[in-house]
Order: C-alpha cells, then structure tokens, then sequence
C-alpha cells in the first residue's frame, strides 16, 4: 500500500526525476531564477528548500550531504560561498513562484522559480518608467509656398482624370 506516500512523480522514473530536479536545483543556484512549468518549479521548491538550509552551516559533512544532491561543484561552491551568506537570517521559504501565463505549444502553466533574496524579475517589472508626454505639433502659420500651391493643382487633374466620365459610357454603348 502507497498510504502517505503523495508527491508529484512528474511522469518520470525516480532516476530521471531525480536528476532533473538536482540539474534544475544547480540551474538555480547558479542563475538564481530559471522559467518553467508549475508543477516542477513546486517539486523543485520541496527538493531544493532543504539544500538552502543545510548550506547555512558551512561544515564538511554539510557539504558533502549537499553535493550528493547537486552533483555539481561549481553549484555547491556558489551556494556556500554567496547565497549562505544572503540567506543566513531568513528562517525558511528561500524560493518565490511567480506564474507567468500559459505556454503557446501545449498550453502548460509555466512560472518563474527564483530565489527571494536575489528578486530581480519584481524589481524590473516595478522600476518606475519615465513618462513620456506627446505634445502636438504646431500648424504652419505661413501661407502655402509656390510649389505647394502647383503640386496640389496636379493632383487635383490627375483625380479629374482618374474619375470615368458618364457622358463618354453613354455614347459607347
């Protein structure tokens, strides 16, 4: 019987769940934000909070323990040395999901996963624009000059010739 045994299997084996989530948890370590679908960004979120939190320590067996999750040295070196620091005085909830629409191929729910302490996608979405106002142009006050008077003239004829005249349909036929 599977009783208490309820996560998401992502339609994947464990081998290649997994590993997705260790190479998603590096991706996000290094990049500190990565776009994907909701239901992975949560399984990634419950694989990855625990990692955050054995990082505060930094002892050897800490790190070992962190590195058979990640697999990745240049992602361990990273977690340990810049995002520990950043994270030291928060008390859990290291990620934010931010949804971000449907995607076009199969219409799946994806989001941003990114880490709290590093939120640039908020801060650009806030930073303030600089307004920009159209103003209205001013009208020539002055009268039409030589040219403009001739070039209207000429388009004037070349409607007059453009238009058929009733008179020449009625004697043709």
């Amino acid at each position: 019987m599977r009783h208490g045994k309820r996560f998401n299997h992502l339609s994947r084996k464990a081998p290649h769940r997994k590993s997705m989530l260790s190479n998603m948890a590096s991706s996000l370590i290094l990049h500190k934000k990565i776009e994907t679908t909701v239901a992975k960004a949560k399984a990634l979120r419950k694989y990855v909070e625990p990692i955050l939190t054995k990082s505060k320590s930094d002892t050897t067996h800490s790190r070992r323990s962190v590195f058979s999750h990640l697999q990745n040295k240049e992602s361990v070196n990273e977690l340990f040395t810049n995002i520990s620091e950043k994270i030291s005085s928060r008390p859990g909830g290291y990620t934010r999901i931010i949804k971000i629409g449907n995607r076009l191929g199969d219409n799946a729910e994806m989001c941003i996963i990114e880490l709290v302490d590093y939120n640039t996608f908020l801060v650009e979405e806030s930073a303030p624009q600089k307004k920009t106002s159209r103003r209205r142009r001013k009208k020539k006050t002055s009268e039409p000059t030589q040219k403009d008077s001739s070039a209207k003239k000429n388009d004037d004829k070349k409607k007059e010739s453009k238009k058929p005249k009733k008179d020449d349909k009625k004697d043709s036929k």
